[in-house]
């Protein structure tokens, strides 16, 4: 497997300060899209950074085309909430 990251950016000015409905449950969505993912040992991390910049989802597929198909069916990119850039990344160091 290989490992990939992908950044959330929103889409709309003012999504950290006030959330509307439509984005609250998209991220919940999202939330819950990505546990499960993780409760399988797709996604090795993620979450948001503090200072409201993105957020950050570090995962592996078996290629760039299954990578992207993952990234793209998170559902805050389906419900137009999300913007996301994918990046392949080789991981050189992994903690416990």
């Amino acid at each position: 497997m290989l490992e990939y990251v992908y950044l959330l950016h929103p889409l709309r000015e003012g999504y950290f300060q006030e959330p509307t409905e439509h984005e609250k449950t998209a991220m919940e969505s999202h939330f819950q899209y990505l546990q499960k993912a993780a409760e399988v040992g797709t996604v090795l991390l993620a979450g948001p950074c503090l200072d409201e910049t993105f957020g950050i989802v570090i995962f592996q597929a078996e290629n760039e085309e299954k990578a992207r198909l993952f990234m793209f069916n998170d559902p805050s990119l389906v419900k137009n909430v999300m913007m996301a850039e994918l990046h392949p990344l080789h991981v050189s160091l992994r903690g416990k």
